[in-house]
This record gives structure tokens, sequence and C-alpha cells, in this order.
């Protein structure tokens, strides 16, 4: 692994631990700002839970978890994935800068949005990084066509070799071989 993966990844992931874990234990203080983007995306999925505490609590369990194992290396690409899953609604909720009425504040909230989408990059970015090993697509997609080529040649051999056994075997069959 590159020295910049091994520095890179847990700078990317600090934030996101940092924050889950103020999300786990103060979730009263975020579930306000997190209710504008709670109750149209408990409306649309039954199986999120309506209490807007809950759900806090829960995006920053995933934070922390995805955080944590984004540091160490351990699935990177599906931790780096869950971490953008809870990026988006966590800037849509924090960082409405376009509600924003006072300059100063507005100035403010747009930094932090477009730092949260440059995190965004950064873990899609992630998220497709393989760390020169094959993916599994590319893997079998590449043992599919190691497949065909092989049957091809297997295909080739028993047609070279059918013709003369086969007039090999008539030729004994006819001698009473």
């Amino acid at each position: 692994m590159s020295l910049l993966r091994i520095a890179g990844r847990p700078l990317l992931a600090s934030m996101f631990i940092a924050g889950g874990m103020n999300s786990l234990r103060n979730p009263q203080a975020v579930a306000p700002v997190a209710e504008s983007v709670v109750r149209p995306a408990t409306e649309r999925i039954s199986a999120l839970p309506d209490d807007t505490e809950q759900l806090v609590r829960l995006n920053g369990a995933v934070q922390v978890v995805g955080g944590v194992l984004l540091g160490l290396g351990r699935f990177p690409r599906l931790s780096a994935l869950a971490l953008a899953a809870t990026l988006v609604p966590t800037t849509l909720a924090a960082h409405r800068y376009w509600e924003v009425e006072d300059p100063s504040g507005r100035a403010q909230q747009r930094i932090h949005f477009f730092k949260n989408m440059s995190m965004l990059g950064g873990l899609l970015i992630t998220a497709d990084n393989t760390g020169s090993a094959p993916s599994l697509l590319w893997r079998g997609r590449h043992a599919a066509r190691d497949l065909r080529h092989d049957a091809r040649l297997v295909r080739r051999s028993v047609r070279a070799t059918a013709r003369p056994a086969a007039a090999i075997g008539g030729g004994r069959a006819k001698l009473g071989v």
C-alpha cells in the first residue's frame, strides 16, 4: 500500500469519527437541524424510524464505524461508500446556505457545504480505488474471457483429433481388431 493511502485514509476518516461521536453523544443538538431532511426521508422510506434523534444516532454510528474502518484500511471501498451515503443527508440538513439570510452566515454555510462536497468527492474516489488490485468485476470479465478462449482451444483440438480417430477406429472395425 502506498504511503499516500496510509496517511490519507485516516485523515479523511477523522472528520467522520469526530462528527459521528458528536451525533451519538448529543443527538438532541443535531436533531432540530436534521428535521428538514428526516421528515421527507421517513415519509418515502418506511423502514426508517420516525424519531429524528434515533436517525441522528444511527447516522453517527455509521460514521464512526465507517470512519474507523476507513482509517484502519479495512474494507476501505465499502466504508467509503457508507460514509458517502451518510454525508449527503448530513450536508443537506446542516449546510443549507441558500436559506440563510445573513450574508456572512450564508458565506460560512456555503464554505461548509462545499467542504462536504469535496469530502464526498474524496470518498467516491476512495470507493473506486482498488489499491492496484483488480476489481471483482474486472476479474470476472477476464475469467469469462479466459474460459471462452480455453473452450475454443478444446473445441479445435477435439475437431482436429476426431476425424483421424474416427478413421482409425473405422479401419480397425473393418479389420476386426
